[in-house]
């Protein structure tokens, strides 16, 4: 299998809250992740595409709107889609049943287009494929009922040469790619906030069947103070 070089690159507050806070400490914490991860000028680490989970892509992109879809659409063609193999960044999402309602087919996080690429299994229905295949957004198979890490990793790696990608949340899927050891480095934007929301959203969460709860230990490579509090904390995992 080819994989990109993976880095999760996440903005938290104290408690490891990743949800938004009215405070002018998120906003320059939110300011400065985007900074180092998407903005043309200031990117630190050389990515060619940012992939996040279904439920952050309903909550900055898609608003939880259900997709319109031809139940008679003609059959598709077998396989991958791929709509721009050539694209300056990557929006990359996880979409297990095919249910995210995108309206174009590129999302300008961090002033960069960004083109949609959706990972999909092999139980979505043609009608959403065909939905996708419209929009020319592109996407992938990778998995039957579940996503497969290694498929789709191996995909955006051969399809859409990416070389080095981010992980950018939510906490499952931070999770669940730390414990299948895809994982290469951990970047933390450390806002000096908290709201001790038991509810709130986590920088790891364990979910079966994807993850496990299991002590992890990570190894500190550095950390820099970028200004109002915020700290930049960079970590490698240690090999068990």
């Amino acid at each position: 299998m080819n994989k990109p070089y993976i880095i999760i690159h996440t903005h938290t507050s104290i408690d490891g809250n990743l949800d938004i806070m009215g405070l002018r400490e998120f906003e320059e914490a939110s300011l400065q992740y985007q900074e180092l991860s998407l903005d043309p000028e200031k990117q630190q680490f050389g990515i060619q595409g940012y992939l996040n989970g279904k439920t952050t892509t309903e909550d900055n992109i898609t608003h939880y709107k259900q997709p319109e879809l031809d139940e008679n659409a003609a059959p598709v063609p077998e396989g991958d889609y791929v709509a721009d193999p050539d694209a300056p960044m990557y929006y990359l999402a996880m979409d297990i049943r095919g249910e995210l309602a995108f309206e174009e087919n590129t999302f300008g996080y961090g002033s960069v287009p960004s083109h949609i690429v959706v990972t999909l299994t092999e139980q979505v229905s043609n009608a959403y494929k065909d939905f996708l295949r419209k929009k020319k957004i592109s996407y992938i198979i990778a998995g039957k009922y579940h996503i497969d890490y290694d498929v789709m990793l191996d995909k955006f790696y051969n399809l859409f040469d990416i070389k080095r990608m981010m992980v950018g949340g939510g906490g499952t899927i931070n999770w669940s790619m730390v414990q299948n050891g895809l994982v290469d480095e951990v970047s933390v934007i450390l806002a000096p906030i908290a709201n001790g929301d038991p509810g709130g959203h986590r920088f790891f969460v364990a979910k079966e069947p994807y993850s496990s709860i299991e002590e992890t230990a990570f190894q500190l490579e550095s950390v820099k103070e970028l200004g109002h509090g915020t700290l930049w904390i960079r970590y490698s995992l240690k090999k068990k």
